[in-house]
């Protein structure tokens, strides 16, 4: 019957899959009934789960495309394509009830579909929703099917919300330290800067220094030598017949006194 339905070539690649997923649901669980470890039926029992997953997954992206083409389809092949996906949806659901019947075999009676590993205190057993599932039509069990479809894609998206969030705050972390790291690197090069020139400027301290002290040499030679001139100076000019003391050079000897002789004619 589904496949003489009018479906585009996405609908039936999925409707295909789905088709697959089931059959493979179908001759897991058969074999589940010959396995009589339990270790090996719990490790059967996540495969199958991982398989009800995927048609989870499958039957959404399923009512995604169908929505998208109910434009474009008659009002009848709408009609038919939706009995297709809730017969899909009862028949996912009716896997789930198999499977929790087998965990409550297994001694495990609070474990969910699509639940990620975390267990949640208080929720019926499964042969509780197996008897309930039995009293349900087939619009409640798809309402049931796809209410809890949306609360496992609620707490998937907050879950990407979470990790968005902690990639965010990771991002502006690394680009903080990154902005610190080089505030040092530029505050360790100033440093090295002014040590440089507190390095440059001590050495000139010093050369000026030595400056200074030559400087203040040649002073003092320069001004003894001045006062040895002008004492010379003075003793040449006060005993200027006082042979012992040399002339200076460039500085003439003090003109001696000339007499003026007058001769009288005598008449």
């Amino acid at each position: 019957m589904a496949s003489n339905l009018p479906m585009s070539p996405q609908l039936e690649q999925i409707h295909g899959e789905i088709r697959d997923h089931f059959r493979a649901l179908a001759n897991g669980f058969q074999r589940l009934d010959k396995i009589k470890d339990s270790t090996r039926q719990s490790k059967q029992l996540e495969e199958l789960t991982d398989k009800m997953r995927e048609c989870k997954r499958l039957v959404k992206e399923f009512d995604r495309e169908l929505k998208d083409e109910e434009a474009r389809n008659s009002p009848q092949v709408n009609k038919q394509l939706n009995d297709e996906k809730q017969s899909m949806i009862k028949e996912l659901n009716s896997y789930v009830a198999l499977r929790k019947t087998y965990m409550s075999t297994l001694g495990n009676k609070k474990v969910e579909l699509f639940d990620m590993g975390a267990g949640v205190s208080g929720e019926p057993t499964a042969e509780e929703n197996v008897q309930v599932a039995s009293s349900m039509s087939n619009q409640e069990l798809v309402d049931a099917g796809m209410k809890r479809m949306d609360e496992t894609d609620q707490a998937i998206e907050r879950s990407k919300q979470v990790v968005e969030q902690t990639l965010e705050v990771g991002t502006q972390t690394a680009a903080n330290l990154k902005g610190q790291t080089d505030q040092m690197g530029r505050v360790v090069n100033h440093l090295d800067t002014i040590q440089f020139s507190i390095k440059k400027a001590s050495q000139l301290v010093k050369e000026i220094g030595r400056q200074v002290a030559t400087d203040k040499c040649i002073m003092g030679f320069l001004f003894l030598i001045v006062c040895g001139v002008i004492a010379i100076i003075v003793v040449k000019i006060v005993h200027p017949n006082n042979k012992d003391i040399r002339d200076i050079p460039g500085l003439a000897p003090p003109a001696q006194s000339r007499k003026l002789l007058y001769l009288r004619n005598q008449d």
